[in-house]
């Protein structure tokens, strides 16, 4: 026999690991999601990853070649991240793990940080702006909501 809405009860519904999907050509919709994030994770005292991810499609084949470029690319994100762990610290939040991925977001997102890292909820901001590539984090929030095997919080 299937159940009715009078015959269940309200259960609390506690996401014990955070995803947070930063993005450094979107800071506008990254920082509400962070401000989201933050305040989810400290008011739960849960655990916040905070990824950003590299998006190798945007470059030309001599910088994707240059391990120079690309290590100046990587120590350049993992400066950005560190100011977010740097600031959710300052916020109160007590457990943060900064990640770094290569490729296409949302694919890089919910094929290989995802599994990885097994956030039980993934937040993502988003942008309305139609002039910004596909490729962008923002432009990213439906296929990672679609494709994720976590719930996913899309932050406007």
């Amino acid at each position: 026999m299937a159940k009715t809405e009078d015959d269940f009860e309200v259960k609390t519904l506690q996401f014990n690991k955070l995803l947070l999907a930063v993005d450094d050509d979107d800071d506008e919709s990254s920082q509400k999601a962070f401000d989201y994030a933050c305040t989810l994770a400290k008011t739960y005292n849960v655990a916040l990853g905070i990824v950003s991810i590299l998006e190798t499609g945007d470059m030309n084949v001599y910088q994707s070649l240059s391990s120079d470029f690309l290590d100046k690319r990587r120590a350049e994100m993992m400066s950005d991240l560190n100011t977010y762990v740097q600031k959710a610290r300052e916020y109160g939040v007590q457990s943060i793990e900064p990640i770094i991925g290569e490729g296409s977001p949302g694919r890089v997102i919910v094929d290989e940080i995802i599994p990885t890292f097994q956030p039980d909820l993934v937040i993502v901001g988003s942008h309305t702006n139609p002039m910004f590539s596909r490729r962008h984090l923002g432009m990213q929030a439906s296929y990672i909501a679609r494709n994720a095997s976590v719930s996913v919080i899309i932050v406007r």
